[in-house]
């Protein structure tokens, strides 16, 4: 038993470390963002999905709500303060019109945190309950944004190439996504296996397409970022 929580924990330590540099894979983003002063056509929606998806897991890894969960809040936690910065950048840069929805949708995913931890901590009395509501919320949201690239995929299908599909995020999403599914077997967390068993094989499957499209892919380089055309797709983490 206590080889399984020393193997849990180390399991748990490394998937966090790759988290945390999957919340700073936009980082280049908003480098561009700073230098030209303005937030064009880059959308705040997978910042803003992110941050919610945070609070749920932190909600999730609450001692009152699923106990031994320390890993889970620590990276989500982080997730939170990383976000937290996104968002306040995109909104010095970002027009009027785009601020007021960004604090709108903002304002409205606080609204549902705060119902959620009123059902959570106000009415329901037990851990079996309580983690079962957040935990099935963190699912549903979860794999969502997990089912995010399917439109990147869709298109590297779609153009014959996979340029706008990254080899390196594709690869440490995969790495994440083992990580967090074995963390969800020691012992069996079912709401943490859902979404990241889900991550693993879409990781893996975008891989398969990058080893199938590579050759085809245009050696020309892409004003893509330029544009907006292509979004950052964050993935939640565990």
């Amino acid at each position: 038993m206590v080889a399984v929580r020393v193997v849990r924990s180390i399991v748990g330590v490394l998937g966090n470390a790759i988290s945390f540099g999957l919340f700073l894979s936009p980082t280049p983003t908003f480098y561009k963002i700073i230098k030209k002063g303005a937030v064009e056509d880059y959308s705040a929606m997978p910042y803003l999905a992110t941050m919610l998806n945070c609070m749920l897991w932190c909600t999730y890894g609450l001692p009152m709500v699923h106990p031994h969960s320390l890993l889970v809040i620590t990276i989500n936690g982080i997730g939170l303060v990383v976000e937290t910065i996104y968002l306040t950048l995109y909104l010095i840069y970002a027009t009027t019109q785009q601020r007021v929805k960004v604090i709108l949708i903002f304002l409205g995913e606080c609204v549902f945190l705060a119902i959620v931890l009123y059902i959570t901590l106000g009415v329901l009395h037990t851990y079996e309950k309580r983690s079962t509501l957040v935990g099935t919320l963190c699912i549903i949201f979860g794999t969502c944004m997990y089912a995010a690239p399917l439109s990147v995929m869709k298109l590297v299908v779609t153009t014959k190439s996979v340029e706008y599909m990254p080899f390196t995020l594709s690869f440490v999403s995969l790495i994440n996504g083992v990580c967090w599914t074995l963390y969800s077997f020691l012992p069996l967390d079912i709401n943490i296996l859902i979404p990241n068993g889900l991550g693993t094989l879409l990781a893996l499957a975008q891989l398969i397409l990058y080893a199938c499209y590579f050759k085809s892919t245009p050696t020309r380089s892409a004003s893509r970022n330029e544009r907006g055309e292509v979004r950052e797709i964050e993935m939640h983490v565990g």
